[in-house]
C-alpha cells in the first residue's frame, strides 16, 4: 500500500492540490518533553487549513499513533461521525511513556488511502 506524506503546500501552485494534500495529512501536536510514567497528551489533527469531507463513501476511517514501529493507539470513525459536514478530525491520545519517543501518526481516507505525519521526537525525563 502506498503511504502518502505531507508536502509543504507553500511550494505548490494549484489550489486543488494544496487542498488535497492538507486535508489528508495528520499533524502531531504535543509537548517536546514528557515525564516517565505520567500521562502524556498527544493530539493528532487532520488538515491545517482545509477540512476533510465526512460522506458515506469519503471519510477518515482511522487515526493511529505510532512510536517508531510500535502502534500505541487507534481511533476508528464511521461515516457521519462529524455530522456529515466537512471538518478536521482531531484525536487526543493519552499515553504513558517510559523512554524517549519518535512519534508518527497515520490516517486512512476511504477514498485517498494512507497518510503519514512527520516524525516528532519527545524526550522522556525521570
Amino acid at each position: 500500500m502506498k503511504i502518502n506524506r505531507y508536502v509543504d503546500i507553500s511550494t505548490i501552485d494549484r489550489e486543488a492540490k494544496k487542498d488535497y494534500i492538507d486535508r489528508h495529512s495528520p499533524f502531531i501536536h504535543c509537548e517536546k518533553t514528557a515525564k516517565k510514567g505520567e500521562k502524556f497528551a498527544v493530539t493528532v489533527k487532520l488538515g491545517d487549513e482545509y477540512p476533510h469531507p465526512d460522506d458515506f463513501d469519503h471519510y477518515i476511517e482511522y487515526v493511529q499513533l505510532w512510536n517508531r514501529e510500535t502502534m500505541l493507539a487507534t481511533a476508528h470513525f464511521t461515516p457521519g461521525a462529524l455530522g456529515n459536514m466537512a471538518g478536521h478530525v482531531e484525536v487526543v491520545f493519552n499515553i504513558v511513556p517510559t523512554k524517549n519517543m519518535k512519534l508518527t501518526a497515520m490516517s486512512y481516507c476511504t477514498k485517498h488511502g494512507l497518510w503519514q505525519s512527520d516524525e516528532v521526537e519527545v524526550e522522556v525525563t525521570e
